[in-house]
């Protein structure tokens, strides 16, 4: 010991610095895009939230965390101006967090720390899940134009370096403008890299089926989108911070499209659409809220080439979404 053994101690309870910090960094980008204000304080005051993440706390992880934090856009980081913003909407204190997002899924192959899970599932308190969709509704030629300039901007990205670096072509989407339902998965795979569009490997001709039998077409019902727009490297798992990257490009298509209802196809697209670590098992069978639409959670099609027995639970929550669509499921 070196004198600094309080510090060592809760050291000790982080796999790395940079997990804790990009959790944190999350959760105050999440209120910033809610439209919320919030200030850092050292000493808490003022604020409630900078009595739960308080400088104290960034800083236990070292300087190199301070200077991260200070890097966040100026709105993130200032007191709110509007006296209307809900200030007394808060996280929770730490000790009253749920532990039930502290779970691993059973999808998750990412080793998450408690401290982190905890962050990041506690945004739910006031995350932009709860809040209704900003634009109002366009017109088909509006939303044309709208996706081919956010097309162009798609494939100019180069803010993950180990990405475009492998990537053959970005994908954007595919499907109708006007949608019933969109799906949205993890990333590109192979197949999808070289043509440019989602789903058309093995687990995009199984979602085929699953779309057909859920009485509607591809592409006239459905529009299709991923968490990333490239492939990741040997079809790696995204990381959190790609995601973060990416999350511009899907938030602005789901607001320009403003479906009723969104599939999310795996444990990624759960946490890039409801921002939050509970498992798939715990979420399936009711739906969830993101800007108004009506939000449910099934497995991936990949999943469920690895796993058959899964294909029924599948069923089950397309059968949920066909009995609020109302839409009779087919006879067996």
């Amino acid at each position: 010991m070196d004198g600094q053994g309080g510090n060592e101690m809760r050291d000790q309870e982080f796999t790395g610095q940079g997990e804790l910090l990009g959790a944190a960094r999350q959760l105050l980008e999440s209120f910033h895009r809610s439209g919320l204000r919030w200030m850092i304080r050292p000493e808490g005051v003022g604020i409630d939230i900078a009595s739960r993440v308080s400088m104290d706390s960034v800083t236990a992880i070292g300087p190199s965390a301070v200077s991260a934090v200070s890097s966040l856009p100026t709105p993130v980081v200032r007191a709110a101006s509007n006296p209307n913003v809900p200030i007394s909407t808060t996280i929770p204190p730490a000790n009253d967090l749920s532990q039930e997002d502290s779970k691993e899924s059973e999808l998750a192959r990412a080793k998450k720390t408690t401290a982190a899970s905890d962050l990041v599932s506690s945004s739910s308190a006031v995350s932009p899940q709860d809040f209704s969709w900003k634009l109002p509704v366009l017109d088909l030629t509006e939303r044309e134009s709208r996706f081919e300039k956010l097309k162009k901007q798609v494939a100019a990205c180069k803010k993950c370096p180990e990405l475009v670096a492998y990537r053959t072509r970005t994908v954007f989407g595919d499907g109708s403008l006007n949608p019933k339902v969109c799906f949205f998965g993890e990333a590109p795979g192979a197949d999808e890299d070289k043509q440019g569009i989602p789903f058309v490997g093995r687990a995009g001709q199984l979602l085929d089926k699953i779309i057909e039998a859920s009485q509607l077409r591809r592409p006239e019902d459905v529009y299709i989108l991923n968490s990333l727009r490239c492939r990741p490297p040997n079809n790696r798992t995204p990381a959190p911070e790609e995601v973060e990257n990416c999350r511009p490009f899907f938030e602005m298509q789901l607001e320009v499209l403003q479906p009723k209802y969104i599939v999310c196809l795996g444990a990624v697209a759960v946490r890039a659409i409801l921002q939050t670590n509970v498992s798939i098992g715990s979420l399936r069978g009711k739906f969830h809220n993101y800007r108004g639409a009506k939000v449910l959670v099934t497995y991936h099609p990949a999943y469920l080439l690895r796993n058959p027995d899964a294909k029924k639970l599948v069923w089950e929550d397309m059968q949920i979404l066909m009995k609020d669509m109302g839409v009779k499921p087919p006879k067996k």
